[in-house]
């Protein structure tokens, strides 16, 4: 089984009929592991405010996160810090649920409907797997500083991979 970058979990059996509330630090040793799994050159900071309620046979998990982190500039390989953050709603639900979405029924793509509930394999739910996911959807996958443009190279026959079986081909090339 893979370890997870950084995990807080919680049993749904656990939550009762109260609203739960979950602050979430990650610690530098996390931080690392999950700048490495998304790609950053560092990870400053990542914390998470959830609220955990009770939803049928499931749960409905909302929260704010914000992240401190820095990127490299896929132009000039410059450090690119950044500070996002973001509000979520996800609800879950275990994988024998009677609110779990069927695979055997028709979707209906409704944009302002709200998403189906996840499915978990059991009956724990992972409050920092959905922080880190969230992160990542809000991270620029082609980060690039302010006014900087990528400048390709000139058109050269001899900047051409095959420009050296053209010479072969061609000694006097």
């Amino acid at each position: 089984m893979i370890e997870p970058a950084w995990s807080h979990l919680v049993l749904l059996g656990a939550l009762g009929h109260d609203v739960t509330s979950v602050d979430l630090v990650a610690d530098e040793a996390a931080r690392k592991r999950i700048a490495k799994l998304l790609d950053l050159a560092e990870l400053g900071e990542l914390t998470a405010s959830l609220t955990v309620t009770p939803w049928f046979d499931g749960a409905e998990i909302e929260g704010d996160w914000s992240a401190k982190l820095v990127q490299t500039c896929g132009v000039t390989l410059e450090p690119l810090p950044d500070a996002p953050s973001g509000h979520f709603i996800v609800r879950v639900v275990p994988h024998d649920s009677l609110h779990a979405p069927s695979s055997e029924s028709e979707i209906d793509l409704d944009p302002d409907a709200p998403d189906p509930p996840d499915v978990l394999e059991n009956d724990s739910v992972d409050l920092a797997a959905y922080v880190i996911e969230h992160l990542a959807l809000e991270i620029d996958p082609f980060p690039r500083k302010p006014g900087v443009e990528f400048e390709p190279l000139k058109d050269d026959a001899d900047l051409s991979p095959f420009a050296a079986l053209r010479k072969l081909q061609d000694p006097k090339a």
